[in-house]
């Protein structure tokens, strides 16, 4: 929370995240006009799509049983 390391900094350039993430950015992309057709004009901003999916798929990985435990992990890992 409190660091002067974005968190682009503190992974590993040979980390396997990072194969993923390419991957996952392709895949995304490809989806991207779908997720735009499914937003409503009104009510509040809600959280995209793409951030929802990419948070899940870390979820999936790395076992983490709940959302929370999903948040304190991202802090602490």
């Amino acid at each position: 929370m409190f660091s002067y390391l974005s968190p682009e900094q503190r992974v590993p350039q040979d980390h396997p995240v990072r194969m993923l993430r390419r991957l996952v950015d392709e895949v995304l992309r490809k989806l991207s006009r779908r997720f735009t057709a499914m937003y409503a004009h009104g009510g509040r901003p809600s959280i995209p799509p793409e951030k929802l999916l990419r948070a899940l798929l870390l979820q999936v990985l790395y076992t983490i049983r709940s959302e929370r435990l999903l948040m304190e992990q991202l802090d602490y890992n």
